[in-house]
């Protein structure tokens, strides 16, 4: 079992602005004074450089075109509704934006299956949304692929229940917590664990100022310990910048941070250090994708651990 992949999929969007449905508890996103059909401007160019970035490094990039008719401001942030697993199966997740549920489109499965990916299976977990009941995917799971553990931060998009049905079904510990931000002056829950912390091979980088339970920080500690990875710990004003946001992956030949620029600015040298000594780092300009999407780098990787034919 491997913690990283060569493989990502990602979605380059046509109808990209910041999503009215998303904004009322993701924090992190900002209206830009400009018209859409500029910001979604704006969002190809930074998308298209990304992808060119991981590209020449030797990540293989799937991408997909987003379908305009769909009308999905956020499908840049295919993680959420989607994760792929090394034995076959496709999850399938329950979305809380109502227009965020049209992300989910067979013609990307298909795609993936005409480049040569076996999918065995789904477990979908969408009838979910009927209840009221959310689990954004790997935006809300943190997988810990090696060692079975499903890291959470519970907020109104990932619900207990449906983290601990996910790790019975596929057989992972859940590690649950409940991690803050403050938002003038009150704590309020963080809406992905996936701007929080970011789980590589050896190590973890980690906002730890934002799990306000002492018990639960030390057990979110000791179970990254146990699996002897290194914790680089971030600032609240480090994650506001999606320093927690990033992703390894695989390249040609070595192994990559990939994470945006202004995540990586935020870094302190010590902090870049410790990444390094691990792996190199890539970042990339995403200033229009953070404000307006509230999301970063990792957002829009969907990982492929899907065995091929």
């Amino acid at each position: 079992m491997n913690q990283i992949t060569n493989t990502i999929l990602m979605i380059r969007p046509v109808a990209f602005r910041m999503n009215e449905e998303t904004a009322v508890n993701n924090y992190f996103q900002e209206d830009l004074d400009l018209k859409n059909s500029e910001i979604n401007t704006k969002a190809q160019s930074e998308f298209d450089a990304f992808v060119a970035k991981l590209r020449k490094v030797g990540v293989n990039v799937i991408v997909e075109n987003d379908d305009l008719l769909q009308d999905t401001p956020d499908s840049i942030f295919p993680n959420n509704w989607v994760s792929f697993h090394a034995n076959g199966t496709v999850g399938l997740y329950p979305m809380f934006a109502v227009n965020r549920r049209r992300e989910r489109r067979e013609e990307i499965i298909n795609r993936l299956e005409s480049e040569g990916y076996v999918v065995a299976g789904f477990m979908d977990y969408t009838p979910a949304e009927e209840e009221g009941f959310y689990l954004e995917g790997t935006g809300s799971l943190l997988l810990d692929r090696v060692h079975a553990k499903a890291y959470c931060a519970l907020s109104a998009r990932a619900d207990e229940e449906l983290v601990i049905e996910f790790c019975e079904d596929f057989d992972y510990l859940p590690v649950i917590f409940t991690a803050n931000q403050t938002v003038d002056g009150k704590r309020m829950p963080i809406y992905h664990t996936n701007v929080m912390m970011a789980l590589a091979e050896n190590f973890a980088v980690i906002c730890l100022d934002t799990i306000d339970d002492k018990k639960e920080k030390k057990q979110v500690v000791e179970q990254l310990k146990e699996t002897g990875k290194e914790i680089i710990a971030i600032t609240e004003a480090q994650m506001h910048q999606f320093a927690g946001n990033m992703l390894q992956v695989m390249g040609a030949d070595t192994k990559y941070m990939v994470m945006s620029l202004s995540a990586h600015k935020s870094l302190r040298q010590d902090q870049i250090a410790s990444i390094e000594k691990h792996c190199e780092i890539i970042s990339c300009d995403l200033t229009t994708i953070e404000t307006c999407g509230g999301g970063s780098a990792r957002c829009m990787m969907a990982e492929v651990f899907l065995p091929k034919e």
